[in-house]
């Protein structure tokens, strides 16, 4: 012990004190660190959104004749409201031939000044090297059905390739 000033008494902190507080910070600046860059396997910030792509025959048909056409040249990802179901459409535009694909890897939810923000992830599958594919445009896009109760205000893409 150690006497401070006015007489006050300061005890040394024990060695097993200063080991159980090293290891309290030591868990502290590792939480920080998988949530904060995101160890755990999550692409982004926000809340996940569970989805469901559609096979070619469960797309709506207002979404096959009316969405689709307008948008299949543009890469983009967008969404639309039907039968009070939130439904999230990612294009590629026009390629020259099959073996053209995309797929959806996950959707997070932001919310940012009052505004919520879908990032759509999509993996962009290229056809196969040294592999015939059909000489014919193609227009790869998917369907799937977000659980989501409404709109957000925007969709971001972000896309990557699959090697």
């Amino acid at each position: 012990m150690s006497e401070g000033k006015g007489g006050l008494k300061i005890k040394k902190p024990s060695f097993k004190a200063v080991i159980i507080i090293l290891i309290l910070a030591l868990l502290c600046a590792a939480a920080f660190c998988v949530t904060r860059y995101d160890l755990l396997g999550n692409i982004g910030e926000g809340k996940k959104i569970e989805f469901k792509e559609l096979e070619d025959k469960k797309i709506p048909q207002n979404i096959e004749r009316e969405i689709i056409p307008e948008y299949r040249e543009l890469e983009r990802a967008l969404g639309c409201l039907l039968d009070e179901k939130v439904y999230v459409v990612v294009t590629r535009g026009e390629k020259p031939t099959a073996g053209y694909d995309v797929f959806i890897k996950e959707m997070r939810l932001e919310e940012k000044d009052g505004k919520s923000n879908l990032k759509v992830y999509a993996v962009f599958v290229e056809p196969e090297k040294d592999v015939a594919v059909s000489q014919v445009s193609t227009f790869p896009y998917t369907v799937a059905i977000a659980e989501l109760d409404v709109l957000p205000d925007t969709i971001e893409l972000i896309s990557e390739y699959d090697d």
